[in-house]
């Protein structure tokens, strides 16, 4: 019996995910976690098969819950899911040790995909996503500001370079406007930058936002 844990703030991706696996994997065992405290309690508490697991939950990120469980449990494989783009967040993801990335907006079909690479101890990695690991091989060695930036700073970061406000951004992640406030003044001090519009000119001059 399969042991799932799914860990993601909104009830009706939950759902749908469930239904997936039920579907696929109807003899699993499958519990929820609608935060990050919740999931990372979970995580401690039992052994799982595998984890998926939002990059984006109240409190702390995804990507500081999948640090942590593989701290202290490497072995689980650990998909993410994300609403946002590949190139902003998979390579990070999956230097921290996850098994794929994948868009909210992806298929059953290449969802299950990836849950049965993840099970056998494999990496599911999209054609895209493969370009944009050898990109970061080739570029490894030139020093690129926004790399200095914690998970959470470059989360911020993204989020201001879409056009995002301040207070839009602490909605979003559940913080307060002031710590949202404290994160973009780190990210203009580290990345020597004066304001949000070259933060923008930043993003788009390194790819690393779509323009709209």
């Amino acid at each position: 019996m399969l042991k799932i844990l799914i860990a993601d703030d909104h009830r009706i991706v939950r759902e749908g995910i469930i239904n997936s696996l039920n579907e696929h994997y109807p003899n699993s065992k499958i519990k929820e976690a609608e935060n990050a405290a919740a999931a990372l309690e979970l995580a401690r508490g039992e052994n799982w098969n595998l984890i998926i697991l939002d990059i984006n939950m109240p409190g702390r990120s995804g990507l500081e819950v999948l640090k942590e469980i593989k701290e202290f449990d490497p072995p689980t494989p650990v998909i993410i899911l994300s609403m946002y783009p590949e190139d902003q967040f998979a390579v990070r993801v999956l230097k921290v040790g996850a098994s794929a990335y994948l868009h909210k907006d992806t298929s059953t079909k290449e969802l299950i995909t990836a849950i049965n690479r993840a099970l056998h101890g494999e990496h599911y990695i999209t054609p895209s996503i493969a370009e944009l690991l050898t990109d970061e091989v080739q570029i490894s060695s030139a020093k690129q500001n926004h790399k200095t930036l914690s998970d959470r700073e470059y989360q911020v970061f993204i989020s201001i370079a879409s056009g995002k406000s301040v207070s839009g951004i602490a909605e979003d992640l559940s913080l307060s406007v002031k710590t949202i406030s404290v994160y973009r003044a780190n990210i203009l001090q580290k990345m020597n930058l004066k304001n949000n519009s070259e933060i923008t000119h930043y993003a788009f001059k390194n790819n690393l936002v779509d323009i709209v």
